[in-house]
């Protein structure tokens, strides 16, 4: 597989073509230094690729291919993943500073896993099948109804740079599987990753048509959103960029899933093991650099174990290697620009001007001046309304806050604009208990598991519309159709 460290380029119509808009300088966020120069996909490239996606769905070689000839192509492409699992996750670290610690299960672990699910659910169908018939109905006359699941057509798909193969499984795993043709389109920080994954798409064999890969500046994403030949929008991002996605697709009434922001709770029970709590605690909101909708980076304890929860996580985080993405012990890298870290540093000292307090972390490590990196910071001293304790910052900052009961750790868990995602510490009972009156769309109980296939993701409110992953998300690329006949 070429690796795309030199230059990546779109795909469309089943052919790579280089762009004809303005260069994307792409940067390595642990040195601060270029990689390489890639040509933006240019506006009427941009209109072939979604063009080349219409007719894919509407009689090209994708359309006429059956279920099970879906499927085999998906677990194609998630054996592909693994076979090129050392460039996939050596252009992670390069482009977006993920560790090879953790590459691995980021960039191709999860994704592969979640792509075969999606191939076992093209070949069986949705849970009520592709076809489902009704009881008959005698009122006023005896009738015979069908419902036919059918795919929703062809689909935007827009992903963000943090775990750009992740999402992709997501969004083209359950579209593909629904028989939807797909204009992919990455952010302008992932186009080496995504190009890469696009290869392998390519070389699993599907058809001319069924994915093309566009990106470049705003208008890029914009003139996908509004094309009217487009269906569907699905979109991971922040909320911000949400909205206008909705306002973007509201003139031609397109179908939007959104996958948005979290600042997600971590309550910690009274009773809790703090030995067990804090380590795990502590990576969740520091795992890819805190780069990750899902991070629990608001952590709630009890006002008597407040002090030994900060000494202990202190002394957890000071462990941490933040460092070279390429060396096996690192388990923090960079942020992913320097506008993104100035801007974390910005709501940093915002706090300290209010009072907050930076138990540990806060700002850069000594001897990596030339990336953008971040210390691993615990910030305490603010009330729960306070900016840092609500808005989603995207870096290893995590906001530790006392509660006195449980009435109050659930008013504080769920006042936020966020739900996208809990965890809760304690015994198990009284834990779950305490999950059902959280404001989530998931909850992890005592750390929970592995992340599940089978299983939906996503939230309300800021957190956005729709689910993604597992039947609920694989719902999401149809449209029903009732057949009804007289008997």
């Amino acid at each position: 597989m070429t690796a795309f460290i030199g230059e990546a380029a779109s795909y469309i119509d089943g052919r790579w073509t280089r762009g004809d808009g303005d260069p994307i300088t792409t940067i390595n966020p642990a040195t601060g230094q270029q990689v390489t120069l890639t040509p933006a996909t240019g506006p009427d490239q941009v209109t072939t690729a979604i063009s080349a996606a219409r007719r894919a769905f509407d009689g090209g070689e994708w359309s006429r291919l059956g279920p099970a000839e879906r499927g085999t192509l998906l677990h194609r492409l998630a054996d592909l993943l693994q076979d090129n699992r050392e460039t996939l996750v050596h252009i992670a670290a390069t482009e977006i500073g993920t560790p090879i610690s953790s590459g691995p299960t980021l960039h191709v672990d999860l994704p592969a896993k979640f792509f075969r699910w999606f191939a076992d659910a093209a070949t069986r169908g949705p849970r009520e099948g592709y076809e489902q018939p009704l009881p008959l109905d005698h009122d006023p006359i005896t009738t015979s109804s069908l419902l036919l699941r059918q795919p929703a057509g062809v689909v935007a798909a827009i992903v963000a740079y943090n775990v750009p193969i992740m999402m992709s499984a997501y969004k083209l795993g359950a579209a593909l599987a629904a028989g939807c043709s797909t204009v992919l389109v990455t952010s302008p920080k992932a186009v080496l990753l995504t190009s890469a994954f696009v290869k392998l798409v390519e070389e699993a064999g599907f058809p001319t048509g069924a994915v093309n890969l566009v990106f470049g500046p705003p208008a890029v994403t914009e003139q996908v959103v509004t094309a009217p030949e487009v269906d569907m929008v699905t979109f991971t991002g922040s909320a911000t960029v949400g909205s206008k996605i909705l306002a973007l697709a509201a003139p031609t009434l397109k179908k939007v899933v959104l996958e948005l922001g979290g600042k997600s709770p971590n309550i910690v029970l009274p009773g809790t093991d703090l030995a067990r709590a804090v380590p795990a605690s502590a990576l969740r909101f520091t795992r890819n650099s805190g780069q990750a909708c899902g991070a629990t980076t608001r952590t709630l304890v009890p006002q008597a174990d407040f002090d030994e929860y900060i000494e202990r996580s202190a002394r957890f985080l000071r462990t941490l290697t933040v460092g070279d993405p390429f060396a096996p012990d690192t388990v923090l890298g960079p942020l992913i620009t320097g506008e993104h870290r100035d801007n974390v540093e910005g709501f940093l000292a915002r706090a300290r001007d209010a009072g907050a307090r930076t138990p540990v972390g806060g700002g850069r490590p000594a001897g990596l001046d030339d990336g953008f990196f971040l210390e691993p910071t615990l910030v305490t001293g603010v009330p729960n309304e306070a900016e840092i304790a609500q808005e989603e910052l995207f870096a290893p900052v995590g906001v530790v806050m006392p509660y006195t009961d449980l009435d109050d750790a659930v008013c504080m868990a769920n006042d936020v604009k966020y739900a996208l995602n809990a965890n809760v510490w304690g015994p198990t009972v009284d834990a779950i208990e305490f999950a059902r009156q959280l404001r989530a769309g998931t909850v992890t109980i005592n750390g929970g598991g592995g992340m599940r296939a089978d299983a939906p993701w996503g939230g309300p409110g800021h957190s956005g519309i729709g689910r993604e992953g597992g039947e609920e998300g694989f719902r999401e690329f149809f449209e029903v159709k009732h057949l009804q006949w007289p008997l």
